[in-house]
């Protein structure tokens, strides 16, 4: 009687050894002259490519504003206020930065065209309330990506309306710490991954006591290595996968959400992790079958690579970070909070309709769910934290 296939060894967190040990003993099986799938390229070039070593200053990718520019933001969202409308009316018609707005969309054309990542510092955090910073918020996010994306529903007044705005903050010593499952909402490590959505945004309300550090990497670095290295395993991550129900796999020779999605032209690299191995209080489905000995290689590679290829990014407290989720691989430090130095972030997923990339058909339906049918009405935006849809148990 044939055995039945077990999970491997592989948990959210990589371990180095282990990955080590794996290839040592799956390197027999491996073909000799391995060749990469049809429609995978052999290598990506431009400005999306690059590894932390070419940044040699924060000033390569930090935009500090000035006093004039903070005065333009207070006159900004006073005006908003005036006109006694909700969060989801702000736009750039409605938030108007006649000095910082073209500058900020010369940013999100470099979110485009590379690097693809900038930070925005100086936000004055504690001059406002926690609804004013989220309209000033909004309102400078609007000129990266005038399209925000739906993260969640909530029920308001008995009518569903989509949550555009997700707080990423450590509710582990709260009242929902047992449903908890995604790291977002603890003190621990975020292994790299990619969100949904065109532009990933996070605004530092508050930074930890200790850790808690950003880093980047480029997916389209990790990529070429791979495929000059190892296509074998750009083969294996191009396989069906057995996937749980909170993520979705859709794959054709070219397209491969979660993992790799590579269209002709541009690249867009996603991948993720915790769908695979389960996190916390939210396990991997024992009712699907388990990912393969060379799939736990396949995940692994891809974070040790990204790791390898990193920035780190000092992110302090008034920080606005934009990064391009379809050619930058996140993840975060674990970190250590005290009463009154909390880390405490703000998430917004955006969308630039004049600079987009065209979405790939098996990323569409996903897309959709983001970006499609929100009506500024339907949006609302939470102030405390919350255990967004997906990320934990009901």
């Amino acid at each position: 009687m044939a055995l039945t296939q077990r999970q491997p060894d592989i948990s959210y967190h990589p371990d180095f050894e282990k990955y080590q040990l794996r290839t040592e003993r799956l390197q027999p099986q491996r073909p000799v002259n391995p060749s990469l799938p049809i429609g995978f390229p052999a290598q990506l070039t431009g400005a999306l490519v690059w590894e932390g070593k070419d940044f040699t200053d924060e000033n390569q990718w930090t935009l500090s504003l000035t006093d004039s520019q903070l005065q333009e933001i207070h006159e900004a969202l006073l005006q908003f206020k005036s006109q006694g409308k909700p969060i989801g009316y702000v736009n750039q018609d409605t938030f108007l930065l006649p000095e910082l707005g073209p500058i900020l969309r010369q940013e999100a054309r470099a979110l485009q065209a590379g690097p693809g990542f900038f930070v925005l510092r100086g936000l004055l955090v504690d001059r406002y309330s926690r609804e004013e910073n989220i309209i000033i918020y909004a309102g400078v996010s609007s000129y990266i990506g005038s399209i925000r994306g739906r993260q969640g529903r909530a029920t308001v007044d008995g009518v569903s309306k989509s949550t555009m705005l997700n707080h990423i903050k450590d509710l582990s010593q709260t009242a929902v710490a047992k449903n908890i499952g995604a790291p977002a909402y603890t003190t621990d490590k975020q292994v790299f991954h990619t969100d949904a959505g065109d532009i990933v945004s996070l605004f530092s309300l508050n930074t930890a006591a200790q850790g808690g550090e950003s880093k980047l990497a480029s997916s389209w670095r990790v990529y070429n290595e791979i495929a000059r290295t190892r296509p074998d395993v750009i083969k294996t991550l191009a396989e069906d996968w057995a996937f749980d129900g909170q993520v979705r796999v859709q794959i054709t020779e070219i397209d491969l959400e979660l993992i790799f999605v590579a269209t002709v032209m541009p690249k867009n690299l996603q991948y993720a992790r915790r769908g695979f191995t389960g996190f916390l209080h939210l396990p991997r489905s024992k009712d699907i079958p388990p990912i393969t000995e060379a799939q736990a290689e396949a995940l692994d590679a891809l974070h040790f690579l990204a790791e390898k290829f990193s920035l780190t990014l000092d992110f302090q407290k008034g920080d606005v970070q934009y990064v391009n989720n379809l050619s930058i691989f996140h993840a975060r430090d674990a970190f250590v909070d005290t009463p009154g130095q909390e880390r405490h972030l703000l998430r917004l997923w955006l969308r630039d309709p004049e600079l987009a990339w065209e979405t790939p058909a098996a990323l569409q339906p996903r897309w959709d769910e983001l970006y499609k049918d929100i009506t500024e009405d339907d949006q609302v935006f939470p102030l405390e934290p919350y255990i967004r849809e997906g990320a934990g148990k009901a």
